[in-house]
């Protein structure tokens, strides 16, 4: 049996010493009143509380149960999940960064994405019902008319109603662009959709009152392609003159799918039998509407490999501390045992560092994307408000397929470390993997979001992106002036040469292979992502190494055990991770001829 322990130290450690919060949100004024520490502590404390005693224990059992869709079109989702539903929305956490004015908390990102892994941890499949109707409040605030967003967003806010996005078709997923669910203006302000969708995560359930629908749709005469996709809001129920859920929308699930893993998400086909709907902003302006929920979706669905990456840590950390198996190779440490715990072995060790390396890397960065949107969002500065959305655009790809990436790695190394244990539903590893793995290919695959941040992103700016953003590090750099970091700075000034020379050199392919980008696109991702987490590395060891010199503020982490853990592992990174971008370059510098020269029927 799985026990969830939220990882709070790591947490404040990143909010207050590495980013310093504290310092940050006073300048960005709407984020004045956060700067008490103790306001932050108190949610993240109540956080792990709800996550830990309410959620995780419903995790093992939601999976076994699963969904149960009715001929009727109804779906029930596991014992346990309402009541567990109403606790969680009657605490607020569903607004946590949701507008004010429309009855959100109105706390920043920086905070939320805490939040947010706590509770994939906990369970996948339970954090989906909620991130859905986060990233469905997005979409109508930043679109949708006053009048929409004043009759919706308070009720989706406080969790009464939850929300879904019906986008896949199954003949149009990547492609969005040949949907096929048509659009008819009925003349009084509402309009007619009839299609199907696949896929659609909670588009049917018994968790809220009302379920809202944000569906991508073609009106009459519109431009081919993805210029003629608009958005509109179905409600499952249409609502009355005061505003509550009247009679049934012509909105139907047909079935939920039979899936690998997350089966306590119900993952509906949800039939639009001529549904009455809203048309959300201007028409033909759906598929960069709906972009603002999927980026969001996006940076929430990287979270959920941390978050899983986070559990299976935990998981394998205790086993390996408890399982005795063979002795170690400089001699018995328990030698009051049969055999010593399996972590006295090299690889072993190996197993849980690479975990720990990645998962708290990616929790570093998430922070600092997490940063920069609340910069956009409460910043008063246009200047800075236009250099944090660029590095919100470069760094959205990265997280979601690189936190997947090793995410899943993460569980199948845990579940390695188990040995045949692993294989089996004790543990509650074999489940993390079944999970997990959806992460890379939801939302846009990883393969997909490799391709528009190489061809796109960087190639597609002349690496300007890219050079920006190197620039905050060097930066970085220039300030470190302790002896102790020299290994560290060294190490990631070659680490930005390489990055440099390998930008370069694909920018030039790229102008004359249309191939290029796409051939060394995943490996390309992957070598930012690197160099990247090695900066973070480097920051949170910096801090580390201040507090043991006595540099602090106080003497939290001064030789304190969270410090030596933290340089122990950023040293690993370095000494073992890191150096896997030699190979990742060789291959980039490949170019595509080895992949595309092959015909396709010879495959």
């Amino acid at each position: 049996m799985t026990v969830y322990s939220a990882p709070l130290d790591d947490m404040n450690f990143l909010l207050y010493r590495v980013f310093q919060v504290d310092k940050r949100w006073p300048q960005l004024t709407k984020l004045s009143d956060m700067a008490e520490r103790e306001t932050c502590d108190a949610i993240l404390q109540e956080a792990a509380k709800v996550c830990e005693g309410l959620i995780a224990p419903l995790n093992r059992s939601g999976d076994e149960e699963g969904c149960h869709w009715h001929e009727n079109g109804d779906v029930a989702t596991p014992k346990g999940f309402k009541e567990a539903y109403r606790t969680y929305v009657a605490g607020g956490w569903t607004g946590l960064s949701g507008n004010p004015v429309y009855g959100g908390m109105g706390l920043p990102k920086t905070l939320s994405v805490l939040c947010e892994e706590m509770l994939y941890s906990a369970s996948n499949a339970f954090a989906l019902y909620p991130a859905l109707t986060v990233g469905a409040c997005i979409a109508i605030e930043a679109h949708a008319s006053e009048p929409l967003k004043q009759q919706f967003l308070p009720k989706l806010y406080s969790g009464e109603w939850s929300a879904a996005m019906a986008l896949t078709e199954s003949q149009a997923g990547t492609d969005l662009g040949i949907i096929r669910t048509q659009a008819e203006d009925l003349g009084d302000g509402t309009f007619q959709l009839r299609g199907s969708k696949i896929f659609i995560t909670a588009g049917e359930h018994d968790l809220s009152d009302n379920i809202i629908h944000l569906v991508l749709a073609r009106l009459p005469a519109a431009p081919p392609g993805a210029k003629g996709i608009s958005l509109f809001l179905a409600p499952k129920f249409w609502l009355d003159d005061a505003g509550q859920p009247a009679h049934r929308n012509s909105i139907n699930c047909g079935s939920i799918e039979h899936k690998m893993g997350i089966k306590a998400s119900a993952t509906c086909v949800m039939n639009y039998d001529d549904a009455r709907a809203y048309l959300i902003g201007e028409p033909h302006q759906g598929l960069k509407y709906m972009f603002t929920m999927m980026n969001y979706e996006r940076l929430s669905i990287g979270i959920q490999g941390t978050g899983s990456a986070a559990m299976s840590y935990q998981n394998a950390r205790s086993y390996a501390l408890e399982r005795l198996q063979g002795r170690a190779a400089a001699g018995a440490v328990a030698i009051d045992k049969m055999a010593d715990p399996i972590i006295v072995h090299p690889d072993v060790r190996r197993m849980l560092l690479t975990m720990r390396a990645w998962t708290e890397g990616a929790r570093a960065l998430a922070v600092y994307t997490a940063e920069q949107l609340d910069i956009v969002k409460y910043s008063e500065d246009a200047a800075e408000i236009e250099c944090a959305n660029r590095r919100v655009a470069l760094l959205t790809p990265v997280c979601k397929a690189f936190f997947t990436d090793k995410g899943f790695d993460s569980c199948v190394l845990g579940q390695q470390v188990f040995g045949g244990h692993g294989y089996i539903c004790e543990y509650g590893q074999e489940q993390l993997v079944r999970d997990t793995r959806i992460a890379q290919i939801y939302e846009g695959t990883n393969g997909i979001q490799a391709l528009d941040f190489t061809a796109r992103k960087v190639v597609g700016s002349g690496g300007a992106l890219i050079d920006e953003f190197v620039v905050e590090i060097r930066t970085w750099i220039s300030e470190q002036t302790d002896e102790t970091m020299a290994y560290y700075v060294e190490s990631l000034e070659a680490e930005l040469a390489r990055l440099h020379s390998v930008t370069e050199d694909l920018i030039q392919r790229a102008n004359r292979d249309p191939d290029a980008a796409g051939a060394a696109s995943v490996e390309y991702l992957h070598l930012f992502a690197h160099v990247t987490y090695a900066w973070l590395w480097a920051r949170m060891a910096a801090v580390t190494i201040a507090c043991d010199d006595g540099e602090c503020d106080n003497d939290e982490y001064q030789q304190s055990d969270f410090s030596t853990s933290k340089q122990a592992t950023a040293e690993f990174f370095y000494r073992h991770l890191l150096p896997s971008t030699k190979a990742l370059a060789l291959s980039i510098a490949q170019g595509s001829c080895a992949l595309m020269s092959l015909d396709a029927e010879l495959f």
